[in-house]
């Protein structure tokens, strides 16, 4: 079975950024549920989960930074997956002005 390509340094920049300004996004909707619903019971859940996609995510990008450095080993940086705020992809929701 051949070997699947991997990403691109730039590939990998681009993905950095939108995965930044994904994070984002969803720290912001957490902070939202936080301050309209209770933590726990039924009306917590929402949270729980969303707060369990902010881990996954920041798991994965944490993977994606060690791929980086074993492929891209001359280029690699941590500003790559935890790029500066003005360096992240804005992801806004239709229903959320911009900041």
């Amino acid at each position: 079975m051949p070997r699947k390509p991997r990403l691109t340094l730039d590939e990998h920049t681009e993905m950095g950024r939108v995965l930044a300004g994904i994070r984002d996004e969803l720290a912001h909707r957490a902070t939202q549920l936080d301050k309209a619903y209770p933590s726990s019971g039924p009306e917590g859940v929402p949270r729980k989960k969303v707060g369990a996609a902010l881990r996954a995510l920041d798991e994965a990008r944490s993977a994606l930074e060690i791929l980086l450095s074993g492929e891209h080993p001359d280029a690699a940086e941590t500003t790559v997956y935890y790029p500066y705020p003005e360096d992240r992809s804005v992801v806004i929701a239709p229903d959320r002005p911009a900041s």
